[in-house]
């Protein structure tokens, strides 16, 4: 019987002791880490398209895209990626390159221009195909602290460009 007191008051003094401990409101914390790079940065992107014509030659194609959100600011302080999904990649399809890239027999780039364009080349003999090729372009402004290399925790120009394409669009919140 003495046992069975034993544990009661034991179980009372544990109870006690955890309730007494229990504050509702403690000391502030320290400031967690910095947030995501591309939280609260303005981040352009295009829609996937495919190229209506391609022109050029045996070995030099190319083909034009309107794209207002490269402006002259973007362009000489920010970053461009670019991206190509190609019909008869090894790949089967399932992967999205960043460009430059070498694939289906060929190298893919793209340039800009001029201010609002983007243009998308590629060195094929014959013409590549109009349908089932999509591109598209991701273009970070300097202003955002991804860019500022005296932020600590964030990607450079040159760590943005060797990411993958998904983990940019996770990084700016940009649907796939």
């Amino acid at each position: 019987m003495s046992t069975r007191y034993g544990n009661f008051f034991l179980l009372i003094a544990v109870s006690v002791f955890f309730i007494a401990g229990c504050t509702k409101d403690g000391p502030q914390g320290p400031q967690g880490p910095q947030g995501p790079a591309g939280a609260d940065a303005t981040v352009y992107y295009s829609e996937w398209f495919s190229p209506v014509a391609w022109s050029g030659a045996s070995g030099d194609w190319y083909f034009a895209a309107n794209a207002p959100d490269l402006t002259e600011n973007i362009v000489e302080n920010g970053v461009v990626l670019a991206y190509a999904w190609l019909t008869g990649d090894v790949y089967g399809g399932s992967a999205v390159r960043p460009l430059p890239a070498n694939a289906v027999g060929a190298n893919w780039s793209f340039l800009i221009h001029q201010y609002g364009s983007i243009e998308f080349t590629c060195d094929m003999f014959t013409i590549p195909s109009t349908s089932g090729n999509k591109f598209r372009f991701i273009a970070i402004p300097g202003t955002t602290p991804a860019l500022k290399s005296a932020t600590p925790g964030h990607p450079s120009a040159q760590e943005l460009r060797n990411m993958t394409y998904r983990e940019v669009c996770k990084l700016y919140n940009i649907p796939e």
